[in-house]
This record gives C-alpha cells, sequence and structure tokens, in this order.
C-alpha cells in the first residue's frame, strides 16, 4: 500500500474542504454537508467495540489516507466501463470514479416524463427534470444521524444517480447504473462516494442494475448510498453487482420506504472487494407491502463480506421475504446479521428470513445472526441460519459418474448458488452472472452445469 504522511481524518477533512469549494449548492445542500461531516467525525469510523460492527474489522480501511478520485480522462472511459457492464439493459447511467460520463452513457428508449440523469446535473440547474425529486428525497431516508459511513458519503456528496418514474409508467428495459473506479497504479488510495436516489411513483413500475466494479492493484474505497422511495402500489425490482478490485473496500447502505400495495426485490450479488460491507434497511410503511432482500456472495483468501438487513414492519398486512447464501473458501470470512422489527399495529405480518452458507475450508468463518422484535400478537415470523460443507456422499455419487474431484465440487457448488441465481427475473442478467460465478468456483474448468438441490450437508448454525 501506499505510504501517505497525511493522517486519515485530516484527508477527509481536506475532500470535504475541496467539495465544498467545487462541487453545486443549491438550497440547504451546503448546510447538510457541513451537519453530514460535523456528525461523521462526532461518531468515528466504526470499530469492533459496535455491535453492528463486532465481527467486521474494518482497520484497513481506518488506517488508510484516501483522497477523492481524479475525474477519469473522458476518450478511457468506454474502455473503463466496458469490462463491467451488463448487456440486456436498456438505459445505462456510467460514473468513472464517481463522476457521470456521459459519452460512456445511453439514455435512450426511456418513456417520456422518466427522469433519469446525474445527481450533479439535478443540484446545479431547476430546471432539470429530476429536480424535484432530488429537492423532496435526498437525504430524506438516509439520515445523517445514523451510520458514521452514511453521513460522510453525505458530506462529500457530489454526483450520482437519479431516477424518478412518475406515476401509472412503465419502465420496460431494465436501467443500469454503472459505477466504476480506476486507481492509478501505485498512487495514493482514492475514494468515490456515489449517490443514488430512486423515486418511483403510484402504480410506476421499473427495474434497475446498480453495479460497482474497480481495476488495478492500488487500494480504493467506495462508499455508497442508495435512497429508494415507492409510491403507492409501485413496483421496483433491484438488482445489486459488486464487482470491486481485491484491492478495493465497499461499503454501502440502501434505504427504503414502501408505500401502501408497494412491492419491492433486491437482489445482490457480491463477487469482488477485500472488504465488503452491505447494509439494507427497509420500511413498509403502508398496508400490503410486499419486501424482498436476497443475497449471494462468494469469497476467498482473506476476504471479508458483511451483509446487514433490517426490515420495518410499520404496518399491517405486510410481508417480507430474505435469502442469502453465502459460498467461503480458503481463510475467507462472512458475517449476516438480519433484524425484522413488527411494530405494535403491524397485525398480520408475514417475514420470512433465512441464512445459508457453504464452507469449502476448514479455516472459513460465518457469524451469522438472526433477530426478531415482535411488538405485535397476530403475526407469522420464522427464521432460519445453517453453515455446512459440501455432502460427501453427493460428491462420491458424481465422482463415480466419472467427474473429476474439482468439477463435483464446482457442480455442488452451483447447484447451491442456483437457487437464488434462478429468482432474477431478467433472463440477460441471470446468464451474465451465472458465467461471472461459474469463473470464479474452484475447479470450474469453464462449464456450465444444471443440477438440482442444494448439494449442501447442513447443520444447524
Amino acid at each position: 500500500m501506499p505510504v501517505t504522511d497525511v493522517a486519515p481524518l485530516d484527508a477527509l477533512t481536506d475532500a470535504c474542504e475541496a467539495v465544498r469549494r467545487t462541487a453545486p449548492s443549491p438550497g440547504g445542500i451546503a448546510d447538510l454537508r457541513r451537519r453530514a461531516f460535523e456528525r461523521f467525525a462526532a461518531l468515528g469510523i466504526p470499530t469492533t467495540r459496535l455491535e453492528r460492527w463486532r465481527f467486521t474489522n474494518i482497520a484497513p480501511i481506518a488506517n488508510t489516507a484516501f483522497t477523492l478520485a481524479a475525474p477519469a480522462d473522458r476518450a478511457a472511459a468506454r474502455v473503463d466501463a466496458a469490462p463491467h457492464a451488463l448487456t440486456g439493459a436498456g438505459a445505462r447511467l456510467t460514473f468513472i470514479n464517481g463522476r457521470y460520463v456521459a459519452g460512456a452513457s445511453d439514455l435512450a428508449g426511456l418513456p417520456d416524463g422518466v427522469a433519469v440523469g446525474s445527481l450533479a446535473a439535478a443540484l446545479e440547474s431547476e430546471a432539470a427534470p429530476a429536480r424535484p425529486a432530488v429537492d423532496t428525497h435526498l437525504a430524506a431516508e438516509a439520515a445523517i444521524d445514523g451510520e458514521a459511513f452514511t453521513a460522510l458519503n453525505t458530506a462529500l456528496l457530489q454526483d450520482g444517480a437519479v431516477v424518478h418514474v412518475p406515476a401509472n409508467t412503465v419502465v420496460e428495459q431494465p436501467i443500469q447504473l454503472l459505477f466504476v473506479t480506476t486507481p492509478p497504479d501505485g498512487g495514493a488510495p482514492v475514494m468515490t462516494h456515489p449517490r443514488v436516489l430512486i423515486v418511483a411513483g403510484e402504480n410506476a413500475q421499473v427495474r434497475l442494475v446498480e453495479s460497482y466494479g474497480g481495476g488495478g492493484e492500488s487500494p480504493y474505497l467506495t462508499n455508497a448510498v442508495t435512497e429508494v422511495v415507492a409510491g403507492p402500489a409501485a413496483v421496483v425490482d433491484h438488482y445489486k453487482v459488486v464487482r470491486e478490485s481485491l484491492a478495493g473496500y465497499h461499503i454501502a447502505a440502501m434505504h427504503l420506504r414502501l408505500a401502501r400495495a408497494a412491492s419491492f426485490s433486491s437482489h445482490a450479488v457480491t463477487l469482488g472487494g477485500a472488504i465488503v460491507r452491505n447494509d439494507a434497511d427497509a420500511t413498509l410503511d403502508g398496508e400490503g407491502v410486499d419486501c424482498t432482500l436476497n443475497g449471494l456472495y462468494l469469497a476467498n483468501g482473506r476476504r471479508l463480506i458483511d451483509n446487514h438487513t433490517t426490515i420495518r414492519h410499520a404496518s399491517p398486512h405486510c410481508s417480507s421475504h430474505e435469502l442469502y447464501k453465502g459460498i467461503l473458501d480458503d481463510e475467507a470470512r462472512a458475517v449476516f446479521n438480519g433484524k425484522i422489527v413488527v411494530a405494535i399495529d403491524a397485525q398480520k405480518t408475514d417475514a420470512k428470513q433465512t441464512n445459508k452458507a457453504l464452507l469449502l475450508s476448514e479455516d472459513a468463518q460465518i457469524n451469522t445472526k438472526p433477530e426478531l422484535e415482535i411488538f405485535a400478537d397476530d403475526v407469522k415470523c420464522t427464521h432460519g441460519a445453517t453453515v455446512g460443507q459440501l455432502d460427501e456422499d453427493a460428491l462420491f455419487y458424481l465422482r463415480a459418474r466419472g467427474l473429476a474431484e474439482g468439477q463435483a465440487r464446482s457442480v455442488l457448488i452451483h447447484a447451491f448458488a442456483s437457487d437464488l441465481l434462478n429468482r432474477i427475473a431478467v433472463d440477460s442478467i441471470r446468464a451474465q452472472l451465472d458465467d461471472l460465478l461459474l469463473r470464479q468456483l474452484p475447479g470450474a474448468g469453464g462449464g456450465s452445469f444444471e443440477v438440482g438441490g442444494d448439494g449442501l450437508d447442513e447443520q444447524s448454525g
């Protein structure tokens, strides 16, 4: 890691001052940034002394003096973005080093009235189509008095993506939001703080793919915050793909507010990053809401993947579903903390939460903690966690039919992951993620397998 004489907090203070001087600051944005940094400075970078970070040691992040990533060369932007883009999406917004790049984006084919664009552009112009959504909803769900990294993201808010789908509008093709970091080789560690705001009006329907990637061997930090507001009976399908480099750190928070009869589903697939923390916090704020949070992650080496979810049932007759699956090899570590909160008036709640982990080595480890806080009496809430290894009988069965040991292991691992991948509704995206997963499986050999069942010899955890 490059050596720097600047203290980490000093580097962040300098970055905030640079943003204050150069970034657009309409209305109360400047004051919001100031208050956010004051809150971050008061909280400090989380340590393992905090319950929510007890199993997630982010000392490599805390001890590094990150500077804001410089704008990418526009001529190279398409080349930088291409390896990380998914095909099959419709419109695409591309951000290189935290800044929108129009030349690598494509906003064609969107229905009339749909506002998709750069947050910086919306802040600069009161006439921007997405400006009303920004004025009403930005920082309303991701409050600065919560997690330190959310406050830091707000303090360094410059650019990001805004998607506003008005009432009774259906966006047929998925919209891809692509964020790529290209740190200079051998240079100082850099950071980006992407912000995403998604607003779907009443009866609106939209699918989004939020992708993060990076390159090179120099360390960098992506600190992302996503806010989603779904109006009555809106349908939002969300996919998140994390493919940071092995030198990259990824900290992210997604905050959701779902109105009456809204439907929201998210499928998060984590395939890269040295340390990855994904927080999801959903408030079911009206009767009849349906919320799904699913996740699949693969880690090897000494990587660390942490998934924290909180679903708040604030209204009656709502349902939530969670399925998280992890595949860990070598000395990789994972954390899953899933919390379901049922308010006193949220009768007829139906909530299900499942976490499964597949450990491929004796040194791999997961800490899992399902939580229920129920204040209503007429509810159905279940949670379960299992940790296991590959089923030796299933391995023997496959080897007896001519597969090498590595291929047999990959068949079973792929079967374990396929249960979640098959829940992705967009065929082209599901196929690409399946291919990416296969490339990373131990001994996969580049083949594709169609095998049913988990292949997991479960042990209660």
